[in-house]
C-alpha cells in the first residue's frame, strides 16, 4: 500500500519496482486505467509485460459527456468494437462507429483512436484470458470501499493513521475472498500455453 500527495511517473515506478522487489519475478498482462505513467512504469520494470487498458473505464470515459438520450446507443456501438472477433474487425466497427458518432461526439472515436494500440492487444487472447484482463473491476471495487470508510471518518491527524485505517480494512476485505475466480483453471491452461517460456510450471 502507497500514499503520495501526487501520483506521476516517478511515483510508479517506486511502486513497481518494489512490487518487483518483493518477490513478483514477471508479469504476463497489465490491466490499467490511464493512469499517467503507469504503463510506463510497468514496462520499464516488466519489459516482457503487455499492458492492456481497462475497456469499462474507456467506456465510462466516452459515456461521460454523452446525452442521456444517446447513451443506450452508442453504449451498445462500442460494444460491438471489443466484443469483434478480431482486430480487424474491431478496426472495421470503430470506422462504423465514428462514421455514425464523430458529427455529435468526435472526441469519443479520437480517444479509442488514440488508445487503440492499448485497447485491442486483448483481442488475440482466448476468451477465458480475455474475461479475466479487460477490466480492473475488482480492483475498483476494493477501491470504493475504501474511499468511502475514509470519508466517512473525516480529518486524520496524520499519514500513518490513514495507512493503519486501510491496512485494517484491506485485512477484513481479503477474509472474504473465499469464492474460487470463475473458470481460472481454463485460463491457467491458456496462460500456460501462451507463455510457455515464462509460465513457472510447477510452483504454486
Amino acid at each position: 500500500m502507497w500514499i503520495a500527495p501526487t501520483e506521476g511517473a516517478k511515483f510508479w515506478l517506486g511502486v513497481v519496482t518494489e512490487i518487483k522487489n518483493r518477490g513478483v519475478q514477471d508479469i504476463f498482462i497489465a490491466c490499467v486505467d490511464g493512469l499517467k505513467g503507469f504503463p510506463e512504469a510497468i514496462e520499464t520494470v516488466f519489459p516482457q509485460a503487455q499492458v492492456q487498458l481497462c475497456i469499462v473505464h474507456m467506456i465510462r470515459h466516452s459515456l461521460r459527456y454523452v446525452s442521456w438520450k444517446n447513451r443506450k446507443d452508442i453504449a451498445s456501438d462500442l460494444k460491438t468494437i471489443y466484443s469483434a472477433a478480431t482486430a480487424d474487425a474491431a478496426q472495421e466497427k470503430l470506422a462504423k462507429f465514428r462514421a455514425k458518432w464523430d458529427n455529435q461526439y468526435p472526441t469519443i472515436g479520437e480517444s479509442w483512436e488514440r488508445h487503440w494500440e492499448d485497447i485491442i492487444g486483448f483481442l488475440a487472447y482466448p476468451d477465458h484470458i480475455l474475461r479475466a484482463i479487460y477490466t480492473t473491476n475488482a480492483i475498483e471495487s476494493i477501491n470504493n470501499n475504501l474511499r468511502k470508510l475514509t470519508k466517512h471518518r473525516g480529518a486524520f491527524p496524520n499519514d500513518e493513521s490513514v495507512v493503519k485505517l486501510l491496512y485494517l480494512a484491506l485485512r477484513n476485505v481479503s477474509k472474504r475472498w473465499k469464492l474460487p475466480i470463475r473458470n481460472w483453471k481454463m485460463a491457467l491452461n491458456q496462460f500456460a500455453i501462451l507463455f510457455a517460456d515464462r509460465f513457472p510450471f510447477g510452483d504454486d
